[in-house]
């Protein structure tokens, strides 16, 4: 079985390492009853701290959903808008393309009415050519008399004004006819384009909708959490206060609880994370891993801290781990730091946030690095989740 999966089995199971270490000895004295009041009353101080962190937090995500209800709102009338908008371009693009339709129409009557008088226009373009160069003009050399070559020269004159008004007004008509569908093509061509902006501009409208919507519930979901982690700090802050206020304090040392420093906890060193909690992928070789801690990569030697106060539950060589270090925090809550090459505390020390536990060291495969682990109700969860965001 592997050291990590032996070392999980062993937390889980009911001979978990924090029961197995009971034997190894008493815990020290008690400290002095000047120095517990006064840790109580650090306690105490930063649980108000930390409440005034979590209201501020919370009167920002209201304000902050106020904002988004009205930026909602807003987006939602540009989504009707484009709607509307959208159906206008379709309404005139049904009417642009009736009437291109109509003049395709009436160009293929005009095509049909040109075929029909082809063969007439063709048998006058003969005779033209019969009469030669001087055309219509040859008349007036058949005439005898004067009276005669005038009615020739009036009827050549009308002849070839009809001839030349008939052919004018026919090209007019297939140019004109001819511009007339290259617009409406081009028309028609634009308002599709402009459909295509318009229902792609409504999309983006509806997915910014929805991806507001999802944001004002995570609002939601964030603010319920922050109350939650603010009752529990404040009923801790409570008992702190009873406690400092006591002569004498019988029972456990006054501990304020983990939950409510989620995502605001210090990080046990400095360095960079490279093995990540949860499932891992397969490797050439090895099946899937589960990690139930992070490996964070940083120089040999280096302080490992406590992430939050507790009491010392082990400390000392565990197989796998090199030097292991337990922190019980209460309610059930751990955090284990590993791969350490010595530590600095004992087994019923009292520890703060910040308390140096001991000195990183290396993991099994000869890598600088410090392992870490942090149990809920005797469960591991992802650390990153719980540390601040600045690594």
């Amino acid at each position: 079985m592997p050291l990590r999966g032996a070392f999980a089995a062993m937390m889980l199971a009911g001979g978990c390492v924090l029961l197995s270490v009971e034997v190894l000895g008493q815990a020290p004295a008690r400290p002095a009853q000047g120095d517990e009041r006064a840790r109580a009353r650090e306690a105490a101080e930063r649980a108000a701290a930390r409440i005034r962190a979590l209201e501020r937090e919370a009167d920002a995500l209201v304000a902050q959903e106020r904002t988004l209800l009205a930026d909602l709102r807003k987006l939602e009338i540009d989504r009707a808008l484009r709607a509307e908008q959208l159906q206008q371009v379709s309404a005139e693009l049904t009417d642009t393309r009736a009437a291109r339709d109509e003049a395709a129409r009436r160009a293929e009557a005009l095509s049909s009415a040109a075929a029909s008088e082809r063969p007439m226009v063709e048998a006058r373009m003969v005779q033209l050519y019969k009469l030669g160069r001087a055309g219509y003009w040859r008349l007036l050399l058949d005439t005898d008399d004067v009276r005669s070559v005038g009615r020739a020269y009036r009827t050549a004159s009308a002849m070839l004004q009809i001839d030349r008004t008939r052919a004018q007004a026919h090209a007019q008509t297939l140019a004109s006819l001819a511009s007339e569908r290259q617009d409406l093509e081009a028309r028609t061509r634009a308002i599709e384009g402009l459909q295509q902006r318009a229902a792609q501009a409504r999309a983006a409208a509806e997915r910014a909708v929805a991806a507001h919507t999802a944001r004002i519930a995570a609002i939601d979901e964030q603010r319920d959490l922050n109350a939650q982690m603010s009752g529990e700090l404040e009923a801790a802050q409570h008992r702190l206060e009873t406690a400092v206020g006591k002569s004498a304090s019988v029972g456990p040392r006054p501990i304020l609880p983990l939950g409510g420093f989620r995502g605001a906890l210090p990080w046990p060193a400095e360095g960079i994370v490279t093995q990540r909690f949860g499932r891992q992928p397969a490797t050439p070789g090895a099946p899937p891993v589960r990690r139930t801690g992070v490996e964070i990569s940083l120089a040999e030697g280096r302080p490992a801290r406590a992430v939050h106060e507790g009491t010392v539950a082990f400390a000392g060589p565990f197989s796998g781990y090199g030097h292991l270090v337990i922190v019980e925090h209460g309610d059930g809550t751990h955090s284990l730091y590993g791969h350490l090459q010595s530590v600095g505390v004992e087994r019923g020390h009292p520890v703060e946030a910040g308390t140096v536990l001991g000195e990183t060291g290396r993991n099994p495969s000869g890598n600088p690095s410090l392992y870490f682990e942090l149990r809920v109700d005797g469960q591991p969860v992802d650390p990153l989740q719980w540390l601040r965001k600045h690594l």
